[in-house]
């Protein structure tokens, strides 16, 4: 083993297990302070774990380091037990980092929140597994053709796949939270992560050095990544409103009157003058948030739901926050006002005491015909 080897892989074992008990930790703290607001929907017992399969996903960096270093020095990094060893340890990290990407908010519509999409992506990954764990007995000396080793290639495939998903789940994630050279900087670290798995295919690409130097700093700068997003995620929740502590009045048409001390709103009226469509969606989802029970107080927003596109929900925070002109520090996010239930399901986030709708207002918006469905929960 050269002595740059012998550096990478303590390094890597010994980063990868203080940044796995750095998430771990942070994860715990984060769930204690702020356990109302991340169970808040009791019917669906719903518990962000990103942090902690993150943290996993550190762990088996670990276990992935503690593994080549003894090929190393037992000498038996030439076996083909040892390479399946290292594919199947990155198919696992890939799951652990699939698993979290269930919780980001900003990650693609298809796998945030969606657990059959996400089933179906597990079956995918552990069909890699098979695979990865099969080819190389299928092949024999085959395995390596050309310098490329082909079982390892299902793996590559499959990284490609998660990059491009980490990729806009990161980027989104900081961008919406006003850090978009985070954002930037995480595509960048992203794309590292992917070249540094090119060397297990193709085994010219590189050299000792570069390809451990690729792989110290990708790793690195990625735990660092995840620490600051865990500092994101506290700074956001700590400035989330409380359900019972908004109230909101609808006045008459176009007119509502809303009330957020933890945004520093205090009885701001909002016009939203002829901007009615998001009027009514709110109002939607306050009349099924007071009057309906269960699942009737939920409303689907998707091509074939009640509403079409989630640019609708996000509309009526951008015309509540330029109506009444609100700062920087002020201004709402759609999870303030919204819950997401799952199976593209949203819910007024507001308690249903803390709703008033003005009684005329009530009867005239039932009695249309667009709305009739809507005099069964009165």
């Amino acid at each position: 083993m050269t002595e740059v080897a012998k550096f990478y892989i303590l390094s890597h074992i010994c980063i990868s297990f203080l940044g796995g008990v750095l998430l771990l930790a942070l994860w715990y703290n984060i769930r204690n302070r702020f356990s109302q607001l991340l169970e808040e929907d009791d019917s669906q017992k719903r518990v962000d774990k990103a942090l902690l399969y993150l943290s996993f996903a550190m762990f088996i960096w670990v276990l992935s380091g503690c593994w080549i270093y003894g090929g190393t020095v037992f000498n038996y990094t030439q076996t083909q037990g040892y390479n399946i060893a290292v594919n199947l340890f990155s198919i696992v990290n890939n799951m652990f980092l699939l698993l979290a990407l269930f919780y980001f908010y900003y990650a693609p519509g298809f796998i945030y929140h969606n657990k059959k999409n996400v089933k179906k992506i597990i079956a995918v990954i552990i069909f890699t597994s098979i695979i990865t764990f099969l080819l190389p007995y299928l092949l024999g000396d085959g395995n390596v053709d050309r310098n490329i080793r082909i079982s390892a290639i299902p793996d590559l495939l499959l990284s490609g796949f998660l990059s491009y998903l980490l990729a806009i789940s990161f980027y989104r994630t900081f961008a919406y939270r006003g850090l978009k050279v985070i954002g930037v900087i995480s595509i960048l670290v992203i794309v590292l992560i992917f070249v540094s798995q090119i060397s297990e295919v193709f085994l010219t690409f590189g050299n000792d050095f570069s390809n451990n130097f690729i792989k110290i700093i990708a790793k690195t700068s990625l735990i660092s990544i995840f620490l600051v997003l865990a500092t994101t995620w506290v700074i956001r929740l700590a400035s989330t409103p409380k359900p019972n502590e908004i109230t909101i009045h609808f006045l008459d048409w176009s007119l509502v009157k809303l009330n957020i001390p933890t945004k520093n709103i205090y009885d701001q009226t909002i016009d939203f003058g002829s901007k009615t469509t998001q009027y009514k969606n709110l109002l939607k989802f306050a009349i099924r948030r007071k009057y309906a029970e269960g699942d009737s107080q939920t409303i689907p927003v998707n091509l074939g739901g009640e509403i079409k596109n989630q640019t609708y929900l996000t509309r009526i925070i951008e015309n509540i926050n330029d109506i009444l002109q609100l700062d920087d520090s002020q201004k709402l996010d759609r999870r303030d006002l919204f819950t997401f239930i799952g199976e593209s399901k949203y819910r007024l986030r507001i308690v249903p005491h803390n709703i008033s709708i003005d009684k005329r207002l009530l009867e005239e918006f039932s009695e249309t015909i667009e709305n009739k469905e809507y005099k069964a929960f009165l």
